[in-house]
């Protein structure tokens, strides 16, 4: 019997969207002849279990690794018997009429080669991409330089997603949206599936492409809609998804604008931006902070000054702009050194004893230089006033709620995530509920793995796995992270706390032994729970910028002093440089940032780069040790109170223990 429609899905993690994904195709394709593949692809969150359970007709195909989009389709394109073949995503909800809509448009239209209906957000606003234009160099420029998405009517500038055209009708268009796309057998036989280069994005449009090559229509059809929860599977991934979707613009004009560098440009030039925006957006913000706070100094001295004087401008002209300037650079330099522009933006206590301690050395600097005696009672007016203000705006904020930092922390306590769905887990929630004004308000779990994403544990929802921690941080707008006892190993911890840094969040743990980490933690007791915060020396920009001159200066040193006579002797010399020698053979690493003088063992199974926040080492803590006999956990410990409590004088006394084991042997 011939068959009408065979329908693919390429399911990651997604298991409640795939159910629903299915149970509404089921009532999409009642009377035609139809058979539905899932390519599950290494999902873990026991996608293809409920799928054997629930849907035992469903004919599956289990992937033992991510293949991807493009190759996990062609999987079941080998396979599928249909007249009409529909790709559809796992994270998508069919009306009943869509299939018999579509099918219909087929028949009457038959220079169709592929269609698209109308995909709708879970709020019931298009989605833009159901309908594109091929990127050319002027589409590319429109997209890159944002354009497009100011003149959204312009015929001129919004080709790309064709948002000037009316949303309820019907168009020949370049491309359609790859989580819904129906064609023709003729064609797929005629142009061959995806194409396997494109791991994620682009293989939609360049399979759109290859059918209007090959004389066919692509069309996008309002009569019908689907519901799309666009992106679910990238959630519970690590996939950077916008540098992928260059990425895979960039293999499209490759393939098919090959010579046209102008259009490459604009590719590269969007990957480029993006990045320099984001690299940007987390250097201006911490600089706008530190702008408003000095502007608030000078500010205050103003108003000092028109108390005190009664107008304003009265002092001597040698004392422009001197007066402004060094009590602004004073107090935002106390700021800075308190962490206030780093880790701690909204903290009101420590920019409390900053912006004291920096009044502090004002109102010395002033008592001793007689030049600026007669701004005595107008600096303490200032420094009372800045006392008040600087923190206080902070205060404001978090207590209102407002702005991006400040919705990490509010009225209702800060928003929180707990790692950790175990006994340990649920025990840190109890605790945290019960404790009246503590400041915590649990947002959710984080499980170790996917299979539970979504369900509740005492009202609370799992967001996430470890894996995705770092976006669920970014969407949730999370400031504590707190790690249940047993949750993860300490380099999980590392790793997550190294790939979160920008985000701040402060990280705490709750450890079956306090002395576990060792250093200047700060211990909050709940109860019977302690909280340990995790805060990693290694991290901080003082002592980055400590530990790197330090580098230098020695590396140098090595260099000109030593190196020439090494690098001399090693002309003459086959054997494995060992010792002082392979020491000073590592300095030019060292100056270059690849290694640090003291650092985690690269050649150690401990740590990748990724996951630890410093530089491997010539020496540290773990090669001054016996490692061959250290346990894993050791390694870890060591490691973990290595990052936590970093110091210059640390450095220096894993440097003589060196020496003197070198010397010993």
């Amino acid at each position: 019997m011939e068959m009408d429609v065979s329908v693919i899905i390429v399911n990651y993690n997604v298991r409640e969207f795939l159910n629903n994904a299915l149970t509404s195709l089921q009532k999409s394709l009642e009377g035609f002849e139809s058979e539905i593949f899932v390519v599950d692809n290494a999902s873990d969150d026991g996608s293809v279990e409920a799928i054997a359970k629930n849907f035992p007709d469903v004919r599956l195909i289990v992937n033992s690794t991510n293949v991807g989009f493009a190759k996990a389709n062609n999987q079941a394109l080998a396979q599928a018997r249909g007249k009409y073949l529909l790709l559809i995503n796992p994270d998508t909800v069919v009306q009943e009429n869509t299939v018999r809509e579509l099918i219909k448009f087929f028949e009457s239209h038959p220079d169709a080669g592929m269609v698209g209906c109308k995909i709708l957000n879970p709020d019931g606003t298009l989605q833009l991409p159901c309908r594109r234009s091929f990127p050319t160099p002027w589409i590319a420029f429109t997209k890159t330089f944002g354009l497009s998405a100011l003149f959204p009517q312009s015929k001129l500038f919004a080709r790309y997603n064709l948002t000037y055209l009316d949303p309820d009708q019907t168009y020949d268009v370049d491309a359609i949206s790859g989580s819904f796309m129906m064609l023709r057998r003729d064609v797929y036989e005629t142009i061959g599936g995806l194409d396997e280069t494109f791991f994620m994005y682009g293989e939609d449009l360049d399979w759109c492409y290859r059918v209007k090559q090959a004389g066919w229509k692509v069309y996008y059809v309002p009569t019908t809609s689907i519901i799309h929860y666009k992106g679910e599977s990238t959630k519970r991934s690590d996939i950077d998804e916008l540098k992928v979707f260059y990425n895979a613009m960039r293999l499209f004009v490759r393939k098919h604008h090959a010579g046209s560098r102008l259009f490459e440009w604009f590719i590269y030039s969007g990957i480029y931006i993006r990045k320099f925006i984001a690299d940007f957006g987390r250097i201006i913000k911490p600089l706008s902070i530190a702008t408003a706070d000095m502007l608030i100094v000078v500010a205050t001295i103003l108003i000092g000054e028109y108390i005190r004087k009664g107008k304003l401008f009265t002092f001597p002209e040698y004392a422009y702009p001197w007066v402004f300037i060094v009590p602004a650079a004073i107090v935002g330099f106390a700021l800075f050194l308190n962490g206030v522009y780093t880790e701690h933006k909204l903290s009101v206590s420590r920019s409390f004893a900053a912006v004291l301690s920096a009044n502090v050395v004002i109102s010395a600097l002033v008592a001793f230089e007689k030049d600026f005696a007669f701004s005595r009672m107008i600096m303490l007016i200032s420094g009372g006033l800045s006392l008040a203000i600087i923190p206080g705006w902070r205060l404001v904020l978090r207590l209102m709620g407002i702005g991006e930092y400040s919705s990490r922390a509010t009225l209702f306590g800060r928003r929180t995530l707990i790692v950790g769905t175990e006994q340990s887990g649920q025990e840190v929630l109890k605790k945290l509920r019960t404790k009246a004004g503590g400041g915590y308000s649990v947002v959710g779990f984080i499980d170790t793995t996917r299979k539970n994403i979504g369900k509740k544990i005492l009202d609370v929802e799992i967001l996430g796995s470890i894996e995705t921690i770092g976006k669920v941080i970014e969407e949730q707008k999370i400031s504590e992270v707190i790690f249940s006892s047993n949750a993860v190993s300490y380099a999980h911890i590392l790793n997550i706390i190294a790939n979160n840094k920008n985000r701040f969040v402060n990280f705490r743990l709750v450890p079956n032994n306090v002395e576990v980490i060792i250093g200047k933690a700060s211990i909050d007791q709940l109860d019977d729970i302690p909280f340990i915060d995790i805060d990693y020396n290694i991290g901080k920009f003082g002592n980055r910028f400590v530990k790197r001159t330090f580098d230098i200066i020695v590396s140098l040193f090595f260099l000109i002093c030593f190196a020439p006579f090494v690098y001399f002797t090693r002309i003459f010399s086959r054997s494995t440089p060992r010792g002082f020698v392979k020491t000073v053979l590592q300095m030019p690493k060292v100056l270059i940032g690849k290694l640090s003088i003291v650092g985690y063992d690269a050649n150690g199974p401990l740590l990748p780069k990724h996951i630890y926040s410093g530089r491997p080492g010539i020496t540290g803590l773990v090669q001054i040790q016996n490692k061959h006999h250290l346990t894993q956990e050791e390694l870890d410990q060591f490691a973990l109170y290595y990052a936590k409590n970093q110091s210059f004088m640390l450095d220096l006394e894993i440097i003589v223990k060196s020496l003197q084991q070198w010397i010993q042997r």
